[in-house]
């Protein structure tokens, strides 16, 4: 096993899985306020940008770290978000 770290793989990986996590938390969102074309939006968006970080850590275990790092900023970041949008009351 090598833990040869690509800058470029490593960084696509932070970007793709943080842009995955708030597609995560976005299509939440959308399932819970049941927007159901929003949530199907967000559901392919999750599904395809979950392709290119899965695909690059499976080559190199190392990458993993990376995926687990932009997961949390995703999240983070995408949560934050949320909490700034003023709540409809129903």
């Amino acid at each position: 096993m090598t833990f040869q770290i690509d800058p470029l793989i490593a960084l696509g990986v932070v970007l793709a899985t943080a842009t995955t996590d708030a597609a995560y938390v976005f299509f939440n969102a959308a399932v819970i306020a049941r927007h159901r074309v929003r949530a199907a939006n967000w559901s392919g968006i999750w599904y395809l940008l979950s392709a290119f970080a899965v695909i690059s850590y499976t080559e190199q275990v190392v990458y993993v770290a990376f995926a687990a790092l932009g997961s949390w900023i995703g999240a983070f970041a995408s949560v934050t978000w949320l909490a700034r949008i003023p709540r409809m009351k129903a």
